[in-house]
């Protein structure tokens, strides 16, 4: 299969500067960027204006995790002060706080079709919420030896998700159980993001770590196909583009990476001097990707030159 080439579109390109950026959400129908900053505040980020529409100071510890809960009108944040907080995002009032965790909380994950909340932390647990209950704890997860830095539901399984962690591995569990199905091992140091991704019918895992490197993982084999190499410090965020067969990989090294997600050769690396890199997010449907670093957030436009898609049968840490 041929290769191609991207370039990608400055002319679309929308900048806010802020705070540290720790965590990115795209709302699902509107031209917002939920914004989790380090300063402890979140705002919502209208990057079509560019004005920041609502911001709101919840903690004086960062938030590490902010999600749009679009079905809810609400948002969902979590950060180093262990507590967990719920806002109607019209009003941006306050619905309920509650600690949730013994350490700080580095990811959150809402489910898509489930009134479920998935968190996970430093304490080395995962723990699920429901929604429907008020909050209450169903499930707490345990395996882990060091923080879980991230979380990610299987798009094909409700049931299932995956976690990173500084202990080296990657984790794949069912909702059901407080034990992992089974661990991924071979990144060399702490492994700080994980992503599920689709090629065809296939599926596969993603993860970046303090190694330097992302690692591409077969889901049926249980085993590592590739691994990324070419950024110079740690891999903090990484996902597949919704649209195009391109992996997307961010570092503190203050880069971001394209590379061809069918033969894996590194495509470009684009540097927008905005220093280290803390978060990616997507909108299905669209090419634009929006990433959060250390001094602000942007949006760019992906536009892909001489592209050959795959037809489905070919298918602390600051």
């Amino acid at each position: 299969m041929e290769s191609f080439s991207l370039e990608v579109e400055y002319e679309s390109v929308h900048v806010l500067n802020s705070d540290r950026v720790k965590s990115v959400d795209v709302h699902p129908t509107e031209p917002w960027v939920l914004l989790g900053l380090y300063s402890g505040a979140v705002c919502i980020w209208n990057y079509q204006t560019n004005n920041v529409e609502k911001s709101v100071k919840i903690s004086e510890s960062p938030v590490r995790s902010a999600k749009f809960m679009a079905r809810y009108n609400t948002i969902v944040a979590a950060a180093d002060d262990k507590f967990i907080r719920e806002y109607d995002y019209v009003k941006m009032q306050k619905i309920i706080e509650f600690e949730a965790h013994e350490d700080y909380i580095r990811s959150l994950a809402v489910h898509p079709t489930l009134p479920y909340v998935l968190s996970a932390a430093d304490d080395n647990a995962i723990k699920l919420w429901s929604l429907k209950k008020g909050w209450a704890c169903m499930q707490t997860y345990t395996g882990h030896s060091h923080y879980v830095m991230q979380l990610a539901l299987d798009p094909k399984d409700i049931g299932i998700f995956a976690t990173a962690s500084l202990d080296g591995t990657l984790k794949i569990w069912d909702l059901d159980s407080p034990t992992p199905k089974f661990t991924l091992d071979g990144h060399l140091k702490g492994v700080n993001c994980v992503d599920y991704f689709l090629i065809g019918e296939k599926q596969y895992l993603l993860s970046g770590s303090d190694d330097y490197t992302a690692k591409v993982w077969d889901c049926e084999t249980k085993s590592c196909i590739q691994t990324l190499e070419g950024h110079t410090h740690n891999v903090t965020a990484l996902c597949m583009h919704p649209e195009l067969p391109i992996i997307v990989t961010g570092s503190e090294d203050g880069t971001v990476k394209l590379w061809d997600a069918i033969t894996y050769r590194l495509l470009n690396t684009l540097n927008f001097g905005l220093e280290r890199v803390w978060a990616i997010g997507y909108k299905k449907g669209s090419n634009q990707l929006v990433f959060g670093c250390d001094k602000g957030a942007i949006v760019v436009n992906l536009k892909a030159s001489s592209l050959n898609l795959p037809s489905e049968k070919q298918g602390q840490k600051d």
